[in-house]
């Protein structure tokens, strides 16, 4: 059964990670000077290889770190960490820098700078670390499958977003501004900070039930 509840909170940890409003600018810049067909087919191929990556981990990310023998109150401690430290990046504005610098690196190294749907936005713009470690994360907690599709709803939801952001890259530039997008920014960085808090909680718990126990 459908779990709203929990499809706004998975939404909320995805969008805050993706941050669609984040990745335009850079994929605007990137595609800066191309076709608009072009423009187009590098969206939707960002967006595509990115949902293929996630979905990869949403599905067989248990059976990975089970291989691993990594446990989920792990996965939470170590998640939960990382995505503290992006919401501080977010807040100092530290994040934005980085990836910018990361776009530059691209451009840089690519045999063909007009195709950046692989690298740099499909990874690790869309699909990076914090976000396949708040998939991981998510689905860990949630092992109904109602549940679980109420998180990939959320995920769908969130790359449709990203899409149509991409799509609308160079009109939405001119419509939020810097000064909005560095204001949204850091809300969302603080809104981050506390759910990634609430991870490392959760992990705590966790084990220390797992050694009393």
């Amino acid at each position: 059964m459908f779990n709203l509840e929990l499809f706004i909170s998975a939404f909320t940890v995805l969008f805050v990670i993706i941050d669609p409003p984040g990745c335009a600018p850079i994929f605007a810049t990137l595609t800066q000077g191309t076709s608009r067909q072009h423009q187009r087919n590098m969206a939707f191929k960002s967006v595509f290889v990115a949902a293929g990556i996630l979905f990869l981990f949403a599905f067989f990310g248990e059976q990975i770190f089970g291989a691993l023998h990594i446990d989920y109150s792990a996965l939470r401690i170590a998640g939960g960490i990382m995505l503290f430290i992006i919401a501080l990046q977010m807040v100092f504005e530290k994040r934005t820098e980085a990836r910018e610098n990361r776009a530059e690196e691209a451009l840089e190294i690519n045999d063909d700078p007009e195709d950046i749907s692989v690298f740099p936005m499909g990874i690790p713009m869309i699909a990076g670390p914090g976000t396949i470690a708040s998939l991981l994360l998510l689905m860990s907690d949630e092992p109904s499958v109602g549940d679980q599709m109420s998180i990939l709803g959320a995920l769908v939801a969130v790359l449709l977003i990203t899409l149509v952001a991409f799509l609308v890259a160079g009109w939405l530039m001119k419509i939020m501004g810097k000064t909005f997008t560095n204001v949204l920014t850091r809300v969302l960085g603080f809104l981050l900070a506390a759910l990634a808090a609430q991870f490392v909680i959760d992990g705590l718990k966790g084990a220390f039930i797992g050694v009393l126990g």
